[in-house]
């Protein structure tokens, strides 16, 4: 489960600077969103997000370009970065956060389970890269705590 300090923090330290945050999530399925909008306030400054499951949504919604997962597949630094930038164009946000990965079971397109790419984008840009043993579900939430700590980090 992810740090309900972290997102508390997050949405504190938004709020004390009048930044904003949406997401635009593919692995963690709205798990980001969902951590953020538990903490009371977090409608002051959480402008909303995509769950762009699929390659095509991530270009219709995000503006994520097709030569790019031509490129480097959806699981990538790259394609995630796109996804940040989509998330910020489309929302208006100061912030984005952006996950890409394989949940699993199993690997995919030679991507390994357990493979995850993490954007956080806004006045700076900072990239995860994660390899997690800890199954579907525990790659998602792993995926989330990792995102909420680097972006609580991030601000601070």
């Amino acid at each position: 489960m992810p740090s309900k300090a972290h997102a508390r923090s997050i949405i504190e330290v938004l709020k004390s600077r009048g930044e904003t945050v949406s997401v635009a999530e593919s692995l963690t399925g709205g798990g980001l969103g969902h951590a953020l909008t538990q903490v009371p306030g977090a409608s002051a400054v959480f402008s909303g997000g995509v769950i762009a499951y699929t390659a095509d949504v991530k270009v219709k919604l995000l503006g994520v370009k097709q030569s790019t997962i031509d490129a480097h597949t959806v699981v990538s630094e790259e394609v995630a970065l796109e996804m940040a930038q989509g998330a910020i164009n489309t929302f208006g946000t100061t912030w984005a956060i952006a996950t890409t990965g394989i949940a699993g079971p199993g690997d995919y397109m030679g991507i390994r389970e357990g493979t995850v790419w993490i954007a956080i984008c806004g006045p700076v840009c900072q990239t995860l890269h994660l390899t997690l043993d800890s199954g579907r579900d525990g790659v998602r939430q792993g995926a989330i705590s990792s995102a909420m700590g680097t972006f609580a980090r991030i601000l601070s």
